[in-house]
Parts: C-alpha cells; structure tokens; sequence
C-alpha cells in the first residue's frame, strides 16, 4: 500500500473521532449537500456543522464548490463510502466484544467468580 493512501486512511479514522462527522460522511455518500440540507438532516446549527466539514475538508475528505452564494459540499473519493462501511463494523465488532466481556464480568460477579 502506498504512503499517500496510508496516511489518507490514517487522517479518516482520526475524522471518526466525532459523532458529527460520521453522520455528515453519511449524508454525503447519499448525495452532494450543502449546509442547510446537512444542519435540516442533522437537526442540528449550522456552525456545528460547518465547523465539523471545516475539519473534514483540512483532512482532505470533503471538498466544497461553489454555487451561485452556496458552497455544495461532496466526498472527495468514493473510496470513503468503503472506509466508511469498514469503521462501523469495526466498532459494531468492538462493541459487541465490549459487551460481552462485561456479561461475562456480571456473571462471574454473580456466581462469585465459579
């Protein structure tokens, strides 16, 4: 694999580290958007969501291109779509691990550890 690709995945996961980013990468693998289409989607304001594209955009995720006195918001590389689909079913398999070391934790709690 190479360097480039490397550190743009690397850059995308640190992007997952916020709830609104995903739910806006979300949105943007279903259609282009502009802000007031995300911040209605979201239900959310529209500096929270331009302040999270704005960090979208310096990881080289999203870009945005004018139109007339709006900027339409796109993903940069329908790979991301895929990263995307990747990162949830690794936290959907950490998460189900997570819960099962804790029956597990609750069980051996209950039966005084035998």
């Amino acid at each position: 694999m190479n360097l480039e690709l490397q550190q743009f995945k690397a850059e995308f996961f640190k992007a997952l580290a916020h709830p609104l980013r995903i739910r806006i990468l979300e949105l943007l693998a279903e259609g282009d958007k502009n802000v007031n289409e995300l911040q209605t989607l979201i239900g959310t304001e529209g500096s929270a969501v331009s302040q999270q594209l704005s960090v979208l955009r310096s990881k080289n995720i999203v870009y945005g291109t004018k139109d007339g006195n709006r900027v339409i918001y796109s993903l940069r590389d329908p790979m991301i779509v895929d990263l995307l689909h990747i990162a949830k079913q690794i936290f959907n398999n950490h998460l189900i691990d997570a819960i099962s070391m804790l029956d597990k934790m609750n069980e051996e709690k209950e039966t005084g550890g035998v």
